[in-house]
């Protein structure tokens, strides 16, 4: 039987609000510095992703006096939401303030290729994302952990290959089996593994199956 449900975020009690910030200041490090740094390209072609720049999304060299480990934070701290700061501004004949839209470009296809070839070691994490990439996308990297070893249990080498290969020729040139594995991490991801089976049998709400004597138990995979 399955174990009660914990999303990934409830288990650390993750606050999406501390979290932001700190993933804005991974994102900006790793589009106005690390992307133009010779040891993230020379990962990057190692393992086939192309960086941002690459792929004109960004300037193809950095901006002079990029500030991107300034927390992002402080941009937006002088931000109001109220309608009081744009009708003091329209009285006094000035637009209101245009303040930086934080980037968009994802990180999680570059955690995921980094995971899958077996090169997000911390060393590399923080060459990618900087000094807050424990903060700013550590759960991220803990989860995508997690798919890599849901995908492998779920098909062939094949499959899960091609799942991790990208468009425009950015397949993964080679996978590698999860390093630096706890014991710890193991039990998480064999009690989710267990959420998914009783999602696929419909255990779920009044159907989950308790025991009172022996409390929750796993719902295990037959052989």
């Amino acid at each position: 039987m399955a174990a009660p449900f914990h999303h990934p975020f409830q288990e650390s009690q993750f606050n999406l609000f501390v979290w932001y910030p700190k993933y804005l200041d991974c994102q900006r490090f790793f589009l106005e510095r690390a992307q133009y740094s010779v040891p993230v390209q020379t990962v990057a072609a190692f393992i086939n992703i192309q960086l941002p720049f690459q792929k004109g999304e960004t300037p193809a060299s950095p901006a002079s006096g990029s500030t991107a480990s300034s927390s992002p934070a402080n941009e937006y701290d002088h931000v109001h939401v109220s309608g009081s700061s744009h009708s003091s501004s329209r009285a006094a004949g000035k637009a209101p303030a245009r303040h930086p839209s934080p980037p968009t470009t994802s990180l999680i296809p570059f955690i995921r290729r980094l995971v899958a070839t077996g090169f997000d070691n911390p060393g590399t994490m923080h060459g990618f994302f900087g000094d807050e990439w424990r903060e700013g996308v550590g759960e991220m990297h803990e989860m995508e952990r997690r798919n890599f070893l849901f995908a492998a249990k779920s098909d062939t080498w094949l499959k899960v290959k091609a799942h991790y290969d990208m468009p425009d020729g950015q397949v993964v040139p080679f996978l590698r089996p999860l390093a630096r594995v706890m014991e710890k991490e193991i039990q998480s991801a064999e009690r989710d593994w267990s959420n998914w089976l009783a999602m696929q049998d419909w255990m779920l709400g009044p159907r989950s199956l308790t025991d009172d004597s022996d409390g929750p138990r796993v719902k295990m995979e037959e052989d």
